[in-house]
Parts: structure tokens; C-alpha cells; sequence
């Protein structure tokens, strides 16, 4: 299984490193990775996050007990595991394959607090653009995204795979 775990890493590395070269003079190569996996895995999260709120709640006020949960923040919360699983993987053996030297359990709890944070930041902003601005979900989503991105490479770079 590590085989193919490698394998993979191998060729998304490959893949990426291809379109570098027009990118050079603007970004060093771990920041051009970064932008590729994380646009790659953001683009997956907004996907996921149209699906679900589409055609799986079919924009539906989801109840469980007497816990009512938007439409929007009951999508997020389903996409929310996925990505949160294909970016740790992203960043740690494609954005930051240096630190893959740390354990994998030290690792993930750093990742997990940046994204716990980002989850937060999330949360905030949708319910901030959606339900105090008026906006529409998808158009919120992402410009919640712009935002968090930010925050989230610069703690993921100097706190989650810092290297020592």
C-alpha cells in the first residue's frame, strides 16, 4: 500500500512540476505547490459542497432532534471530512515532503488545529455573507475561501510542517 501511496505522490509532484516553469520568476516551487494542491483540493471542497447542498439536502433545513442546521452549514459539515483527509495528505507528501520525516500523529494534530481554526473561520463567514449580507451559499463559499486560504498557508508553512 506505501507503494502506491508513493506512486501517486510521485506523479502528482511530476504533474505539478510540469506547469512550474511559466510560474518561476513569480513563486518558488513549494508555493506553486501549495496553490496547485490547494486550489485542486478547494476546487474538490466547492464541488462537494454544490452536491451536497444540491442534490443530496436539496437545499433543505436539516433537522436532528430539535437541532436545526442551514442548508449551507450542513453541506460544509459533509464535505468538511474529505477535504480535510485529502489536504493533510496533499501538504504533507506533495506541498511539504521534507517534513514527512515528523510522525505522522504529531503532524496531523498540528494540521488539525490550523484547520480547526480555518473551520472556525469557515463558519464565521458563511453565516456572516449568508445570513447577515444575503448572500447566495455558493458566492459566500467562496469568497470564505479567499480568506481562509490565506491564513491557512502561512500557519500550515511556519506551524504544521515546519521543519526543525
Amino acid at each position: 500500500m506505501k507503494e502506491v501511496v508513493y506512486s501517486i505522490k510521485d506523479r502528482i509532484i511530476a504533474l505539478i512540476d510540469f506547469f512550474y516553469p511559466p510560474f518561476s520568476k513569480l513563486m518558488d516551487k513549494q508555493t506553486f505547490r501549495y496553490a496547485a494542491c490547494g486550489g485542486s483540493n478547494t476546487a474538490f471542497d466547492i464541488i462537494l459542497f454544490t452536491i451536497i447542498i444540491h442534490y443530496v439536502l436539496h437545499e433543505q433545513v436539516v433537522h436532528i432532534g430539535s437541532i436545526a442546521i442551514s442548508p449551507h452549514i450542513a453541506a460544509f459539515l459533509f464535505s468538511f471530512p474529505i477535504t480535510f483527509v485529502t489536504g493533510f495528505f496533499l501538504m504533507r507528501y506533495v506541498v511539504f515532503p521534507e517534513s514527512a520525516t515528523t510522525r505522522k500523529r504529531v503532524q496531523m494534530t498540528k494540521y488539525l488545529s490550523v484547520v480547526f481554526v480555518c473551520f472556525l473561520l469557515n463558519y464565521g463567514f458563511l453565516k456572516l455573507f449568508v445570513e447577515v449580507f444575503g448572500w447566495w451559499p455558493l458566492p459566500a463559499k467562496i469568497a470564505t475561501t479567499f480568506f481562509v486560504v490565506a491564513f491557512s498557508y502561512f500557519s500550515q508553512k511556519k506551524f504544521a510542517f515546519r521543519v526543525n
